[in-house]
Protein backbone atom coordinates (compact mmCIF):
# COMPACT_ATOMS: atom_id res chain seq x y z
CA UNK A 1 0.00 0.00 0.00
CA UNK A 2 2.89 2.03 0.77
CA UNK A 3 4.87 1.25 -2.55
CA UNK A 4 1.42 2.19 -4.31
CA UNK A 5 0.75 5.73 -2.38
CA UNK A 6 4.28 6.62 -3.14
CA UNK A 7 4.21 5.97 -6.65
CA UNK A 8 0.51 7.85 -6.94
CA UNK A 9 2.26 10.44 -5.05
CA UNK A 10 5.08 11.33 -7.74
CA UNK A 11 2.62 11.13 -10.62
CA UNK A 12 0.96 13.17 -8.94
CA UNK A 13 3.51 15.94 -8.63
CA UNK A 14 5.02 15.28 -11.88
CA UNK A 15 1.52 15.39 -13.64
CA UNK A 16 1.02 18.96 -11.49
CA UNK A 17 4.46 20.23 -12.54
CA UNK A 18 3.67 19.54 -16.15
CA UNK A 19 0.55 21.38 -15.77
CA UNK A 20 2.02 24.41 -13.81
CA UNK A 21 4.63 24.67 -16.62
CA UNK A 22 1.83 24.95 -19.63
CA UNK A 23 0.25 27.60 -17.29
CA UNK A 24 3.47 29.49 -16.67
CA UNK A 25 4.62 29.42 -20.20
CA UNK A 26 1.13 31.02 -21.45
CA UNK A 27 1.22 33.29 -18.86
CA UNK A 28 4.48 34.12 -20.14
CA UNK A 29 3.65 35.10 -23.53
CA UNK A 30 0.27 36.91 -22.28
CA UNK A 31 3.08 39.10 -19.77
CA UNK A 32 5.03 39.60 -22.49
CA UNK A 33 8.18 37.70 -21.59
CA UNK A 34 7.67 36.05 -25.39
CA UNK A 35 7.73 38.68 -27.53
CA UNK A 36 8.81 39.70 -31.20
CA UNK A 37 11.32 42.95 -31.27
CA UNK A 38 10.36 45.12 -33.88
CA UNK A 39 10.82 48.77 -35.70
CA UNK A 40 9.20 48.90 -39.28
CA UNK A 41 6.94 46.81 -40.55
CA UNK A 42 5.03 46.82 -44.25
CA UNK A 43 2.04 49.97 -44.92
CA UNK A 44 0.70 51.03 -47.54
CA UNK A 45 2.74 54.42 -47.64
CA UNK A 46 0.51 56.52 -49.60
CA UNK A 47 -2.38 55.75 -48.22
CA UNK A 48 -1.49 56.67 -44.36
CA UNK A 49 -2.93 60.08 -42.52
CA UNK A 50 -0.03 62.25 -41.93
CA UNK A 51 -2.20 65.16 -40.60
CA UNK A 52 -3.80 62.79 -37.95
CA UNK A 53 -0.49 60.26 -37.80
CA UNK A 54 -0.21 57.32 -36.22
CA UNK A 55 -3.11 57.44 -33.77
CA UNK A 56 -5.41 58.32 -36.22
CA UNK A 57 -9.00 60.40 -35.57
CA UNK A 58 -9.91 58.17 -32.55
CA UNK A 59 -7.29 59.03 -30.46
CA UNK A 60 -7.00 62.31 -30.09
CA UNK A 61 -6.93 63.78 -27.23
CA UNK A 62 -10.13 65.87 -25.38
CA UNK A 63 -8.91 68.85 -24.40
CA UNK A 64 -11.85 69.68 -22.72
CA UNK A 65 -11.11 69.73 -19.45
CA UNK A 66 -7.21 69.16 -17.98
CA UNK A 67 -5.89 67.40 -15.18
CA UNK A 68 -2.19 68.44 -14.22
CA UNK A 69 -0.83 64.90 -12.63
CA UNK A 70 3.06 65.68 -12.05
CA UNK A 71 6.30 67.45 -14.14
CA UNK A 72 8.24 64.88 -15.96
CA UNK A 73 12.01 65.25 -15.27
CA UNK A 74 14.71 65.11 -17.65
CA UNK A 75 15.40 66.61 -21.57
CA UNK A 76 15.29 69.65 -23.00
CA UNK A 77 11.76 70.73 -22.98
CA UNK A 78 9.63 71.38 -20.15
CA UNK A 79 7.01 68.59 -19.54
CA UNK A 80 4.04 67.15 -17.63
CA UNK A 81 1.94 64.56 -17.32
CA UNK A 82 -1.99 65.07 -17.39
CA UNK A 83 -5.04 63.49 -17.84
CA UNK A 84 -7.77 64.81 -20.91
CA UNK A 85 -11.50 65.23 -20.35
CA UNK A 86 -12.06 61.46 -21.30
CA UNK A 87 -9.39 60.93 -18.59
CA UNK A 88 -6.59 59.67 -21.26
CA UNK A 89 -2.65 59.71 -20.00
CA UNK A 90 -0.63 62.50 -22.26
CA UNK A 91 2.70 63.68 -22.07
CA UNK A 92 2.68 67.76 -22.96
CA UNK A 93 6.07 68.98 -24.45
CA UNK A 94 6.17 72.47 -24.26
CA UNK A 95 8.91 75.06 -26.13
CA UNK A 96 10.67 74.89 -30.04
CA UNK A 97 10.80 70.89 -30.25
CA UNK A 98 6.88 70.38 -29.84
CA UNK A 99 6.17 71.38 -33.78
CA UNK A 100 9.12 69.32 -35.03
CA UNK A 101 8.71 66.15 -32.79
CA UNK A 102 5.32 66.35 -34.35
CA UNK A 103 6.04 66.51 -38.04
CA UNK A 104 8.99 63.57 -37.77
CA UNK A 105 6.83 61.32 -36.48
CA UNK A 106 4.27 61.60 -38.73
CA UNK A 107 6.61 61.08 -41.76
CA UNK A 108 8.32 58.04 -39.78
CA UNK A 109 4.80 56.20 -39.30
CA UNK A 110 3.80 56.83 -42.51
CA UNK A 111 6.72 54.53 -43.83
CA UNK A 112 5.86 52.15 -41.48
CA UNK A 113 8.15 52.90 -38.64
CA UNK A 114 6.37 51.98 -34.91
CA UNK A 115 6.38 55.49 -33.64
CA UNK A 116 5.01 57.25 -30.59
CA UNK A 117 1.74 58.34 -30.47
CA UNK A 118 1.54 62.68 -30.47
CA UNK A 119 -0.53 65.49 -31.56
CA UNK A 120 0.02 68.87 -31.60
CA UNK A 121 -2.62 71.28 -29.84
CA UNK A 122 -2.33 75.18 -30.82
CA UNK A 123 -3.15 76.04 -27.34
CA UNK A 124 -3.49 74.59 -23.86
CA UNK A 125 -4.12 75.53 -20.42
CA UNK A 126 -2.50 73.54 -17.95
CA UNK A 127 -4.26 74.15 -14.37
CA UNK A 128 -1.84 75.32 -11.76
CA UNK A 129 0.93 75.72 -14.49
CA UNK A 130 -0.03 78.41 -17.39
CA UNK A 131 -1.32 78.66 -20.89
CA UNK A 132 0.67 77.41 -23.70
CA UNK A 133 1.08 77.48 -27.49
CA UNK A 134 2.05 74.48 -29.45
CA UNK A 135 1.76 71.76 -27.59
CA UNK A 136 3.28 68.03 -27.87
CA UNK A 137 1.17 65.97 -26.31
CA UNK A 138 2.09 61.71 -26.02
CA UNK A 139 -0.09 59.53 -25.04
CA UNK A 140 0.38 56.95 -22.57
CA UNK A 141 -2.30 54.49 -23.02
CA UNK A 142 -3.06 51.35 -19.81
CA UNK A 143 -2.41 48.71 -22.69
CA UNK A 144 1.26 49.80 -23.05
CA UNK A 145 4.58 49.21 -21.32
CA UNK A 146 7.53 51.14 -21.40
CA UNK A 147 10.55 48.62 -21.04
CA UNK A 148 13.57 50.76 -20.80
CA UNK A 149 15.90 52.34 -23.54
CA UNK A 150 17.56 50.10 -26.34
CA UNK A 151 21.15 51.21 -28.15
CA UNK A 152 22.05 52.10 -31.64
CA UNK A 153 25.21 49.86 -30.95
CA UNK A 154 23.59 47.16 -30.41
CA UNK A 155 20.45 45.94 -30.14
CA UNK A 156 18.41 42.48 -31.89
CA UNK A 157 17.49 44.68 -35.18
CA UNK A 158 21.07 45.88 -35.65
CA UNK A 159 22.08 45.39 -39.78
CA UNK A 160 18.47 44.73 -40.89
CA UNK A 161 16.90 47.01 -43.83
CA UNK A 162 14.62 48.26 -41.55
CA UNK A 163 17.16 49.35 -38.72
CA UNK A 164 19.77 51.34 -41.29
CA UNK A 165 16.81 53.32 -43.16
CA UNK A 166 16.57 54.29 -39.55
CA UNK A 167 19.89 55.64 -39.24
CA UNK A 168 19.55 57.44 -42.35
CA UNK A 169 15.71 58.93 -41.42
CA UNK A 170 17.91 60.49 -38.72
CA UNK A 171 20.25 62.44 -40.92
CA UNK A 172 17.22 63.43 -43.11
CA UNK A 173 15.54 64.60 -40.17
CA UNK A 174 18.86 66.59 -38.92
CA UNK A 175 17.74 64.44 -35.70
CA UNK A 176 21.50 65.00 -33.93
CA UNK A 177 20.36 64.27 -30.62
CA UNK A 178 21.08 60.36 -30.99
CA UNK A 179 21.26 59.60 -27.59
CA UNK A 180 20.29 56.13 -26.24
CA UNK A 181 17.85 57.57 -23.32
CA UNK A 182 15.92 59.12 -26.30
CA UNK A 183 15.20 55.34 -27.33
CA UNK A 184 12.31 53.62 -26.03
CA UNK A 185 11.08 49.93 -26.37
CA UNK A 186 7.45 49.87 -25.97
CA UNK A 187 5.67 46.52 -24.82
CA UNK A 188 2.25 46.08 -27.15
CA UNK A 189 0.44 43.25 -27.80
CA UNK A 190 2.96 40.62 -28.91
CA UNK A 191 5.49 43.00 -29.86
CA UNK A 192 8.23 44.84 -28.35
CA UNK A 193 8.62 47.58 -30.59
CA UNK A 194 12.03 49.66 -31.37
CA UNK A 195 10.93 53.41 -30.98
CA UNK A 196 12.44 56.78 -30.87
CA UNK A 197 10.80 58.53 -28.23
CA UNK A 198 12.60 61.94 -28.68
CA UNK A 199 13.03 63.32 -32.11
CA UNK A 200 12.25 67.20 -31.35
CA UNK A 201 15.47 68.07 -32.28
CA UNK A 202 14.57 67.64 -35.80
CA UNK A 203 14.31 70.00 -38.68
CA UNK A 204 17.57 72.38 -37.86
CA UNK A 205 21.12 72.36 -38.73
CA UNK A 206 23.81 69.68 -37.32
CA UNK A 207 26.77 71.66 -36.73
CA UNK A 208 30.10 71.15 -38.15
CA UNK A 209 31.44 68.81 -36.12
CA UNK A 210 30.68 65.58 -34.08
CA UNK A 211 33.73 65.44 -31.25
CA UNK A 212 33.00 64.48 -27.91
CA UNK A 213 32.05 67.46 -25.48
CA UNK A 214 31.71 69.19 -29.28
CA UNK A 215 28.77 67.52 -30.44
CA UNK A 216 25.90 70.44 -29.72
CA UNK A 217 27.66 72.81 -31.09
CA UNK A 218 26.20 75.26 -34.49
CA UNK A 219 23.41 72.80 -33.81
CA UNK A 220 20.12 73.93 -34.08
CA UNK A 221 16.44 72.40 -33.85
CA UNK A 222 13.27 73.37 -35.19
CA UNK A 223 14.69 76.20 -37.65
CA UNK A 224 13.04 75.84 -40.94
CA UNK A 225 15.56 77.84 -43.20
CA UNK A 226 18.63 76.48 -41.54
CA UNK A 227 17.33 72.62 -42.46
CA UNK A 228 16.38 73.81 -46.16
CA UNK A 229 20.29 75.41 -46.16
CA UNK A 230 21.79 72.35 -44.44
CA UNK A 231 23.46 69.30 -46.78
CA UNK A 232 22.49 65.79 -46.84
CA UNK A 233 24.72 63.66 -48.95
CA UNK A 234 27.98 64.21 -48.97
CA UNK A 235 29.05 60.97 -51.26
CA UNK A 236 28.34 57.41 -52.47
CA UNK A 237 31.85 55.71 -52.63
CA UNK A 238 32.87 52.07 -52.69
CA UNK A 239 28.78 50.95 -52.63
CA UNK A 240 28.46 53.36 -49.31
CA UNK A 241 26.46 56.55 -48.57
CA UNK A 242 28.36 59.18 -46.58
CA UNK A 243 26.42 61.78 -45.31
CA UNK A 244 26.34 65.13 -44.25
CA UNK A 245 25.76 64.61 -40.25
CA UNK A 246 27.10 65.39 -37.01
CA UNK A 247 26.24 64.64 -33.49
CA UNK A 248 25.44 61.56 -30.95
CA UNK A 249 26.75 58.68 -32.77
CA UNK A 250 27.14 59.44 -35.80
CA UNK A 251 30.13 56.87 -35.94
CA UNK A 252 27.52 54.49 -36.68
CA UNK A 253 26.67 55.87 -39.61
CA UNK A 254 29.68 54.44 -41.11
CA UNK A 255 28.20 51.37 -42.49
CA UNK A 256 25.24 52.28 -44.60
CA UNK A 257 25.34 50.95 -47.90
CA UNK A 258 23.77 52.21 -51.17
CA UNK A 259 21.12 49.44 -51.13
CA UNK A 260 20.19 50.47 -47.73
CA UNK A 261 19.20 53.74 -48.84
CA UNK A 262 17.74 52.03 -51.97
CA UNK A 263 15.26 50.12 -49.65
CA UNK A 264 14.48 53.74 -47.57
CA UNK A 265 13.46 55.36 -51.08
CA UNK A 266 11.15 52.76 -52.04
CA UNK A 267 9.39 53.94 -49.29
CA UNK A 268 9.56 57.68 -49.48
CA UNK A 269 9.00 58.36 -52.92
CA UNK A 270 5.61 56.84 -52.59
CA UNK A 271 4.75 59.61 -50.26
CA UNK A 272 2.53 62.24 -51.91
CA UNK A 273 3.21 65.97 -51.78
CA UNK A 274 -0.25 66.17 -49.53
CA UNK A 275 0.82 63.61 -46.95
CA UNK A 276 4.60 65.81 -46.50
CA UNK A 277 2.26 69.10 -46.20
CA UNK A 278 0.07 67.44 -43.58
CA UNK A 279 2.64 66.49 -41.49
CA UNK A 280 3.39 69.76 -41.05
CA UNK A 281 0.29 71.37 -41.28
CA UNK A 282 -0.65 68.70 -38.58
CA UNK A 283 2.36 70.42 -36.16
CA UNK A 284 0.84 74.42 -36.88
CA UNK A 285 3.63 75.89 -38.92
CA UNK A 286 3.01 79.14 -40.38
CA UNK A 287 2.46 78.85 -44.04
CA UNK A 288 5.93 79.74 -45.21
CA UNK A 289 7.42 77.30 -42.85
CA UNK A 290 5.66 74.35 -43.65
CA UNK A 291 6.31 75.16 -47.31
CA UNK A 292 9.42 75.36 -47.13
CA UNK A 293 9.90 72.12 -44.91
CA UNK A 294 7.66 70.43 -47.35
CA UNK A 295 9.89 71.36 -50.65
CA UNK A 296 13.08 70.88 -48.24
CA UNK A 297 11.88 66.96 -47.48
CA UNK A 298 10.97 66.61 -51.09
CA UNK A 299 14.63 67.29 -52.39
CA UNK A 300 15.84 64.91 -49.73
CA UNK A 301 13.70 62.44 -51.18
CA UNK A 302 15.08 62.97 -54.36
CA UNK A 303 18.63 63.31 -53.35
CA UNK A 304 18.24 59.13 -51.83
CA UNK A 305 16.42 58.43 -55.15
CA UNK A 306 19.37 59.56 -57.43
CA UNK A 307 21.89 58.98 -55.03
CA UNK A 308 21.00 55.01 -55.16
CA UNK A 309 19.84 54.75 -58.50
CA UNK A 310 20.54 51.42 -60.35
CA UNK A 311 20.71 49.61 -56.90
CA UNK A 312 18.61 46.72 -55.94
CA UNK A 313 17.46 46.41 -52.12
CA UNK A 314 16.98 43.14 -50.73
CA UNK A 315 13.91 42.60 -48.64
CA UNK A 316 14.33 42.53 -44.65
Amino acid sequence: MFKLSSRFSFLFVVSLFLVCSAFAQSDAKKDGNIRTPIMWEPVAVAEQDTFNGPGGEAMKPDTSSITFVSEETGGFSKKYRIKDGAGHTWVAKVGPEAQSETAAVRLLAALGYKTEINYLVPTLTIPGKGSFTNVRLEARPDDVKREGSWSWRDNPLKGTQPFQGLKIMMSFFNNWDMKEANNVIIRKGDQLQYVISDLGVSFGKTGSNGLMLFWRIGRSRNEPEQYAESDFIKDVKSGKIKFAFNGKNDGSFGDIKVSDGRWLADLLVRLTDKQIEDAFRAANYPDADAALLTQSVKARIRALDLATQGSTAAQP
